[in-house]
């Protein structure tokens, strides 16, 4: 039964679901994040530093340990701004739940005081039709 709530609850269930979808985009974007920094983790502990040699190959393998620290740090950075996004997707899910079932709510209690006037009305009518009935039946006794 349409309500003049119904197309809101539309506009919010569309509403829900895109925060839904950025929740689960932002979840994916953690995930990941965690793995390029599994993967960051990896190379740095592959990474062989030589014990003696030239003083280039030493600088050049603290060089490449530098680097790689660096691409660490930006890989947190990274995991840091995903979770953060992810919480602000989940409290926007939240209000948009909220906000989704309010409407639904109302939309319900919209056609359940329709329902009600409906039956109010047969009601009526078939008490009318009775009473025409009985003073039809009691003139042609």
């Amino acid at each position: 039964m349409r309500t003049r709530f119904t197309p809101l609850v539309r506009v919010k269930k569309n509403d829900m679901d895109k925060c839904e979808q950025e929740l689960q985009s932002a979840n994916e974007s953690i995930n990941n994040a965690e793995h390029a920094l599994e993967l960051a983790y990896t190379e740095l502990n592959t990474t062989d530093i030589p014990d003696s040699g030239p003083a280039a190959e030493l600088l050049q393998a603290r060089t490449k340990l530098t680097a790689q620290r660096s691409i660490i740090d930006d890989r947190r950075h990274w995991l840091q701004y995903a979770r953060k996004q992810a919480e602000k997707a989940r409290e926007l899910l939240k209000a948009s739940v909220i906000e989704y079932e309010k409407f639904k709510y109302l939309d319900a209690e919209q056609v359940k005081k329709i329902l009600k006037e409906q039956k109010r009305a047969v009601a009526n009518e078939l008490d009318e039709i009775a009473i025409q009935t009985y003073g039809f039946n009691r003139r042609n006794r």
